[in-house]
C-alpha cells in the first residue's frame, strides 16, 4: 500500500497541468525527501532493548554478570559490553556464539576462547566444536546472564539455538536471565513448515516454522510457557527458566527495521536477509548459493546449470508472481575468511542472479522455493541432488519427496499453511509487540 501511495502520489505531481515545471520538479524532490525521511524514521524511533537502562540497571547492580552477544550487540554506536562496565556493572565473562563474538568466523567454523583485548573480559566460545553449554566452572563466575544479540527470524539460524541451550543451563543452576529485546528484520509473517523433531539438529531446535516471526524476547518466552526446556538427571519435571524481557520501544511486528550491522558474514544486506528464507536450502545440495563471492545468498548456480530457468520454473514464476528483475550469474566462489571452503570452490558455476530483486520483493515473497526447484530440474539428478542436511533445514520429510514428483511451489507450500495458522494461534499469548 505505501508503493502505491507513492507511485500514484508521484504520478499527480509529474502529470500535473497547473504547475510548472519549476514548480513540480521543487515539490516532487520535497516529497521524496519527505518520503525516505518516513522510510528511515521506522529503523531510527525503535529504541532496542539494550539502550533502556532504566529498565535493567536495577536488576544488575551488585551482581556478576557474564553477556552472551557478538559483534551485533550494539546500541546507539556502543557495544554493550562496554556499555555495561561504564554503567559500572560488574561483567566476568562473555559467551559467544557461532561466528564469534567478533562475528568474523564463517558459518559452522570452530571458535576457541579468547580475551576481549579492551576490557580484559573473558570470552567463552559455545562454538569451539567441544561444547554446547558453559562448563561447570564458567557457570559459577556470574550470577545473571545478559542476552543481547541480533537474530534474522529463522529457525536455521542458530543464535536462538544458543540463547534456549543457555537457558536451559541457567534453570538447571537456578540462575536469571534478561534478554535486551532486538527487532526482527524478518518478522513481519510466518511461514514455511513446523520442524518434525525427528530432524532436531544444530540447525533447528525447537518445533517451530521455518520463518517464526518472533523476537529473541518473545521466542524466550515462548520456550518457558510451553515447557520446552528439557528435564534432567531423574527429574520428570519441566524446567523453567527466570526470565526478564527488556523490550523494545516503538516497534511492531510489521515495522520495517533495517539491520544497522550485518548480523553474519554471508549476510552482508538486507535483500540477503530477505532472501534468506528461499536460498539456505542450497546448503543442502551441490548447487552454490555464492558463498566465496561478492554476493552471498544473491545469487547461485552450479558448473552443469545453465544461464537460465528451466521451462516448468519460467511458466511458475510468470504464473505466480510479479515479473522479478533475474539475470544470468557466472561465479567463481573462492576460499576467504566468512567461507575458507564454499561450495563448488575455484570452479566456474552458471546460474541465477537474484541481486536485482527489490528489497519490497524479496519482503513479500515470503518463503519461496522456485529457485530450488528451478535448480533441482536443471540439475536432472534426482535424489542425488539432496543431502541428508537438507531435512535439517526445511525441517520435514516431504518437500524432498514432493519436489522429486514435480510438484510446484506452490502445491508444496499448500502442505505447510495449516502449521502456520496453527502456529500463530500458538504464539499468541508470548507476543510483546503488536502484529
Amino acid at each position: 500500500m505505501k508503493c502505491v501511495f507513492v507511485f500514484v502520489t508521484l504520478c499527480g505531481i509529474v502529470c500535473n497541468p497547473f504547475m510548472s515545471t519549476k514548480c513540480r520538479l521543487y515539490i516532487l524532490v520535497l516529497f521524496l525527501l519527505q518520503t525516505l525521511y518516513a522510510v528511515s524514521s521506522e529503523t531510527t524511533s525503535v529504541v532496542v532493548g539494550a539502550s533502556r537502562e532504566e529498565l535493567y540497571l536495577p536488576l544488575l547492580v551488585h551482581s556478576r554478570v557474564a553477556l552472551l552477544s557478538n559483534h551485533t550487540g550494539v546500541a546507539d554506536g556502543e557495544h554493550t559490553l562496554d556499555r555495561l562496565i561504564r554503567l559500572g556493572i560488574q561483567v566476568t565473562a562473555v559467551f559467544s556464539p557461532e561466528h564469534g563474538f567478533r562475528g568474523t568466523a564463517g558459518a559452522g567454523n570452530h571458535v576457541g576462547d579468547s580475551t576481549d583485548e579492551k576490557t580484559g573480559v573473558p570470552i567463552l566460545s559455545l562454538y569451539d566444536g567441544k561444547r554446547n553449554y558453559p562448563s561447570e566452572s564458567a557457570m559459577q563466575q556470574f550470577d545473571i546472564l545478559v542476552v543481547d544479540i541480533q537474530d534474522v527470524g529463522l529457525r536455521f539460524y542458530t543464535y536462538y539455538i544458543t540463547m534456549v541451550r543457555l537457558m536451559q543451563i541457567c534453570a538447571e543452576y537456578g540462575k536469571p536471565v534478561v534478554i535486551f529485546d532486538r527487532p526482527n528484520p524478518n518478522g513481519h509473517y510466518v511461514d514455511g513448515p513446523i520442524l518434525d523433531m525427528r530432524y532436531k539438529s544444530g540447525v533447528g531446535y525447537l518445533p517451530i516454522p521455518v520463518v517464526h516471526g518472533m523476537t529473541l524476547g518473545e521466542l524466550a518466552l515462548m520456550v518457558n510457557g510451553e515447557h520446552w526446556l528439557e528435564p534432567t538427571g531423574d527429574s520428570a519435571s519441566w524446567m523453567e527458566c527466570k526470565l526478564t524481557i527488556i523490550p523494545c520501544q516503538g516497534y511492531t511486528h510489521q515495522t520495517h527495521y533495517r539491520l544497522p550491522i550485518a548480523p553474519s558474514p554471508n549476510l552482508q544486506t538486507m535483500l540477503a536477509v530477505y532472501l534468506y528464507p528461499s536460498t539456505c536450502y542450497f546448503e543442502g545440495t551441490p548447487v552454490s548459493l555464492g558463498r566465496g563471492t561478492d554476493k552471498p545468498f544473491l545469487q547461485y548456480g552450479h558448473p552443469k546449470m545453465r544461464y537460465q530457468w528451466s521451462k516448468e520454473s519460467r511458466k511458475s514464476l510468470a504464473k505466480n508472481s510479479k515479473s522479478l528483475p533475474l539475470r544470468p550469474a557466472r561465479f567463481t566462489p573462492r576460499s576467504c575468511p566468512a567461507a575458507p571452503a564454499p561450495p563448488q570452490q575455484d570452479r566456474l558455476c552458471r546460474g541465477t542472479d537474484l541481486s536485482r530483486i527489490t528489497e519490497e520483493q524479496a519482503m513479500n515473497m515470503g518463503l519461496d522455493l522456485r529457485f530450488l526447484i528451478d535448480a533441482y530440474q536443471q540439475m536432472q539428478i534426482d535424489n542425488w541432488f539432496f543431502s541428508p542436511f537438507f531435512e535439517k533445514l526445511i525441517g520435514v520429510d516431504y518437500v524432498r519427496k514432493m519436489i522429486i514428483q514435480g510438484k510446484s511451489a506452490e502445491e508444496i507450500r499448500a502442505c505447510w499453511q495449516q502449521d502456520v495458522e496453527r502456529f500463530k494461534v500458538q504464539r499468541r499469548p508470548y507476543l510483546l509487540y503488536p502484529e
